[in-house]
């Protein structure tokens, strides 16, 4: 079986510190969107660096059970201590999610761990081809900043479905793009299952991993929420 990472005799995509020639430059994960445990009916994530290491992964058992989908899920970096617990909003008219630090000092989903918000901007968001979403950062992030007219901290357009979207700041700029991954010296086209995702310096991987997690979520069908005993 062919490696999906990328196998450039490169440094990887994490920064390093005091290397400053390094942290200018964007880096390339490829996400492959397939749990590392590989079980019939896991629905995840495994995302490798430039030098093919496993650096971030999702574990999810069943993404079609509603009692499942309901706790959310957790990112993890790749020796699986937890990053960020990824979870939908109850009831949330435009299919949000919230994403909390996973800390021992923090409660569950208790708002001051709360790192951001993350919903569909519109009640269009699942129709036609494209797909837009909004991030609003920190513990204050969420509906009261939305209903203020707020400007998002991060913007997310494209389609997610055709892996070509991109992340851009409240100032406009890209900081993230994701798109369709190829073969080494090819023009062969990978599966959508496996994709890059590019990000500039300066601004965090796990982080956009984060919202990447999620667009797959919203971007895919409305979250049904249930009530589980």
């Amino acid at each position: 079986m062919s490696k999906i990472y990328p196998s450039e005799n490169k440094r990887n995509g994490l920064k390093q510190k005091g290397d400053d020639d390094y942290r200018l430059r964007p880096s390339t994960l490829t996400v492959w969107k397939r749990s590392s445990m590989s079980f019939q009916g896991t629905d995840g994530f495994t995302v490798f660096d430039q030098q093919g290491r496993l650096v971030f992964r999702v574990e999810n058992y069943s993404r079609n059970h509603p009692c499942v989908a309901a706790s959310g899920l957790v990112l993890m970096d790749g020796a699986g201590n937890a990053l960020l617990s990824l979870k939908p909003q109850i009831l949330s008219m435009q299919y949000q999610w919230n994403a909390y630090r996973e800390e021992d000092d923090c409660g569950k989903s208790s708002p001051g761990c709360k790192v951001f918000s993350m919903r569909g901007s519109s009640m269009a968001f699942f129709g036609g081809g494209e797909d837009k979403a909004e991030v609003f950062m920190g513990s204050a992030s969420g509906r009261g900043r939305q209903q203020r007219g707020t400007t998002p901290d991060f913007r997310i357009e494209g389609s997610f479905r055709n892996r070509n979207c991109k992340i851009s700041n409240a100032e406009g700029q890209v900081v993230a793009k994701i798109a369709k991954k190829s073969v080494m010296n090819s023009t062969v086209m990978l599966s959508d299952d496996v994709f890059s995702l590019v990000i500039q310096p300066g601004y965090s991987s796990e982080l956009i991993m984060a919202f990447v997690i999620v667009l797959d979520r919203i971007s895919t069908k409305p979250y049904t929420p249930a009530l589980c005993s």
